[in-house]
């Protein structure tokens, strides 16, 4: 079953990455990485994938933070499924 809640997010001020799990079958999950820029437009606050100058150090930034994330969870799984 999907999920309908990214499995991890990842905040930087006002930009976001969201992570994804995927599951094509039994043991076969693959990870997907979203990003969002959060503004507020007024009474109320909307996302943007749309990226300023200043942002991008940011999204590099968190994009590595959620690369280091999905490789330790993968770590992580395969030794809860191998065993000690």
């Amino acid at each position: 079953m999907p999920h309908t809640k990214p499995i991890h997010e990842i905040r930087l001020g006002t930009i976001q990455a969201a992570i994804w799990a995927n599951e094509n079958r039994p043991n076969d999950v693959w990870f997907g990485v979203t990003v969002s820029r959060r503004y507020n437009d007024g009474p109320c606050w909307k996302d943007s994938s749309t990226f300023r100058r200043d942002d991008l150090p940011v999204v590099a930034k968190i994009m590595e933070m959620a690369y280091a994330w999905i490789w330790d969870h993968q770590a992580s799984e395969r030794r809860a499924h191998d065993g000690p």
